[in-house]
Order: structure tokens, then sequence, then C-alpha cells
């Protein structure tokens, strides 16, 4: 079994539940604090497993059909919620002014979470400072509504870019972190057979410049509600721009766009470069000590020559 799969399968329990679909037409809606979140994630987190295993093996028609049953479940559309609710920027609305602040709110944005009718609207643009920069970085804020379609559909493409992703692409991933592309990177450099130079490699504009019609084509989700996100524009000033390419900072789903596209260059090396028949890097496989870390859209440690 993959260590994709044991990730997936680590927070699956063995119990049988029926999604409220079905109780709904009987019952009454659920309130908010009637939601019951641990049977929520175990039925969501089932389904992602069995994306993970028709990935693997291959059956992109089954893993269709199961995306379209995370996204039309109203278990996946209360944490799709609730993920927009906890964050950091809850308070800070979008184009709109809308701020879900209480249980109704909450409750009716997941009823009126619907995949058949969703438009996106525009991002309000607003800047950051870049760390140790002088220039900004631009952010589009996405409306509540718009963040929780974002991570609705994440739901269901997570499953699928943790499974065919780089191994060593450690930046916005689940499960990873700086500090494990710190330990990779030491791993890779505290051998006498370790090479000396070390290439940094900072991708410009990475999320500005995506080109959209690559994405549509390869980015295994659903194809109306991606052009959506993609291409619904931005206000700035009070006038509205148009977004022709790139994939906006600031969305819930853009890191995830982003690694997609980056992915692919582990292999490219693995063919030129390593003989080894794990298909991972490995010093004593590679006689030419080429080696790739990638964190986010950065390839390298932020030195250049290593010390001994």
């Amino acid at each position: 079994m993959s260590n994709h799969m044991k990730d997936w399968e680590s927070m699956n329990a063995q119990s049988s539940m029926t999604p409220p679909a079905r109780t709904m037409q009987t019952y009454r809606k659920p309130k908010w604090k009637e939601i019951n979140w641990k049977q929520a994630e175990l039925y969501v987190n089932r389904l992602q497993v069995r994306i993970v295993k028709a990935v693997q093996a291959d059956k992109w028609r089954l893993v269709k059909r199961l995306q379209k049953l995370i996204t039309n479940s109203f278990y996946a559309k209360v944490l799709a919620v609730k993920r927009v609710i906890t964050n950091k920027g809850k308070n800070t609305p979008g184009i709109d002014g809308d701020i879900w602040s209480t249980d109704e709110d909450k409750i009716q944005a997941v009823y009126n979470l619907t995949t058949s009718s969703y438009k996106a609207k525009p991002l309000k643009r607003t800047y950051i400072e870049k760390y140790g920069k002088k220039e900004k970085r631009p952010l589009g804020i996405p409306t509540m509504t718009d963040r929780a379609m974002q991570g609705l559909q994440l739901l269901a493409l997570a499953p699928i870019a943790e499974t065919t992703a780089d191994k060593v692409s450690f930046g916005f991933r689940q499960n990873r972190c700086a500090q494990d592309a710190m330990e990779y990177m030491f791993k890779l450099l505290s051998r006498k057979t370790s090479p000396e130079w070390i290439l940094e490699g900072d991708i410009k504009g990475c999320f500005d410049n995506i080109s959209h019609d690559w994405m549509l084509e390869n980015i295994p989700s659903d194809k109306r509600i991606m052009r959506q996100f993609l291409r619904c524009g931005y206000v700035e000033n009070k006038r509205l721009f148009p977004t022709t390419e790139g994939s906006p900072q600031g969305g819930l789903i853009s890191p995830t766009y982003a690694n997609m596209t980056l992915d692919g260059l582990e292999r490219l090396l693995l063919e030129r470069y390593s003989t080894s028949s794990t298909g991972h890097y490995h010093p004593n496989y590679n006689k030419h000590k080429v080696h790739l870390c990638r964190y986010a859209d950065d390839c390298a440690p932020r030195r250049r020559k290593l010390v001994t």
C-alpha cells in the first residue's frame, strides 16, 4: 500500500452511516449546532479513499463519479462552510461585504451551496508586502460563498493531487511543512558524496501566469466550476478587470492548482539522471548529483554553496 493510501485511510474509521440527504426528505433540516462533525468527516473521507484507489487503478470515470458524489454531499458542504468560517480570513469579506457570523447564516450557506447554478463573483483586489522585498504581492479576496465552493471542490480534488504529486514537493501539501523540506535537504547535503553547488529557483509570478487552458485541460475537476474560479475577474478602485491567465492568490484551491501545474519536474529529472529502481532521488543512484526539492514555487534552499 502506498504512503498516499496510508495517509487517507489512517483517518478512515470502519463504520456504516447514511448521508443526511436521504434523511432530510423525512425529517426537518438540521441546525448548525446539530451537525455530527465526526460523522461528516468519516463520510467524506471514505469517498476520498475510494478516489485514491480509483486514481491508482487508472479508473478516471469512477474518479469523476466519486467527485460528483462529494460535491453534491451535504456532509462535504458543511465541512466546506466550516473551513471558511474557522480560518484566519473569516472576518474579511469579499466584494459583496457578506460575513457568516450567525448559525443561521452558516446553515443557510450550506443549503445555498449548489454546483448546478453556481456563478462566481469578481475578486476584491488587495496587496500585501512581500517578506524582505519592496514590491507588494497582489491578492484576490473571494466572497464567502466562493470560498466555500472552492473548499467543496478542493475536497474532491485533494485526494487526486496528493496521489499524483511529486514526492519531493513539500509546499501547500497535507501533512507536510517547511521542516520536512529542510530535513529532506539535509539528507541530500550531509553526505560525503553530496553535491557542492545548489541552484536556487524561484518562479516569478507563478500564480499569476499559469495558463487557464492548460489547467482546464489537465486538472481533473469540474470544468464549469473551475472556469468560474479562473475567469471571474477582480475589482480594483471600483473598476472591473478580466482575468485571462493565472490562479488568484487568496483562494483556497489556488495552491493546489499551482502544485498540480508544477508536478512532473521530479519525473523528468528521474528519467534524465537517476538509475534507482525505487523511483526516488537518492545520492547512491545519481552519479550526476542532480536532485530536486520543491517548496511551493521555490526549488532550493536559500544558500548557494554547501559549507563543509
